[in-house]
């Protein structure tokens, strides 16, 4: 069964983004292989990086050290027997929480040129920590991007998130609740920034690739279709609940038009 609504659906993000995150991915590479095929490849990568929670970021470490105490002149070091032998009694501790940071995984495309694997299109899907303000998985992103940037792939950015703080731009970006920013190499530091509404399709979207060949289109609107009808999503999101995070006053009572049609014996309502 379809989704209710036109393009992104709002109970993905604040309910099943995890799982999205993944299919959604792995759809993409999908649509993208049989456009590229055969002089280019197309990867699910990962990185990995420790998220503390705030306020418990590392501050530096030392390297592991033995520490060992010499006895004093004239004083034993067996623990029982012998003259001026002193004999220890245990302290008795108290409990405490040590910080533990999470460790964070996070999946992102690469197109490779088939010959050589050098990386030519990098394609990321932002998750919700790269948009939490001071986060580990928000430095993280930020130092990956400034590597892209300053290298020679070129780098589409999908934020299909509403929550979170946007990502850095020099200018603002137009008003709207999901973006596509398309940095391709020789025209860095502008870039194409595609944007529409909770209202709206998801785009189609050029992918550039290496200099002698012609750009690609992903249509993100299929890839996200595919993801719905497949992972059961009509009737596994719990669409009687309120959206996370909250519409504008206007959005909701749209969102509850687009939902009214559903059947009453459907399981979500």
């Amino acid at each position: 069964m379809p989704s209710p609504f036109p393009g992104m659906d709002p109970y993905i993000e604040g309910a099943v983004w995890e799982d999205f995150h993944a299919r959604f991915m792995a759809e993409m590479a999908n649509e993208l292989l049989p456009l590229v095929r055969p002089r280019y490849v197309v990867r699910i990568e990962e990185r990995a990086y420790l998220e503390h929670a705030p306020g418990e970021g590392p501050r530096w470490m030392r390297p592991d050290v033995t520490i060992a105490e010499r006895p004093a002149a004239g004083q034993s070091d067996e623990s029982s027997g012998g003259t001026g032998t002193t004999l220890a009694v245990a302290a008795k501790p108290v409990v405490v929480t040590l910080p533990i940071p999470e460790r964070e995984r996070e999946h992102f495309l690469t197109i490779r040129a088939r010959e050589s694997m050098e990386v030519v299109t990098v394609i990321e899907v932002l998750s919700p920590g790269n948009k939490r303000p001071g986060s580990d998985g928000r430095r993280e992103y930020l130092g990956k991007r400034e590597t892209v940037l300053v290298g020679p792939a070129h780098l589409v950015e999908l934020d299909l998130l509403r929550g979170g703080e946007r990502l850095p731009t020099l200018g603002p970006l137009p008003p709207a609740d999901y973006y596509a920013i398309v940095g391709r190499k020789p025209s860095r530091p502008e870039a194409d920034v595609y944007f529409w509404t909770l209202r709206e399709r998801l785009p189609a979207i050029k992918i550039r690739l290496a200099r002698d060949d012609a750009d690609v289109l992903l249509d993100l609107e299929a890839a996200f279709a595919t993801v719905y009808d497949r992972a059961g999503y009509d009737y596994s999101l719990g669409y009687r609940y309120p959206v996370e995070p909250p519409l504008t006053e206007g959005d909701a009572a749209w969102v509850q038009q687009q939902l009214t049609p559903l059947s009453p014996a459907d399981p979500t309502e």
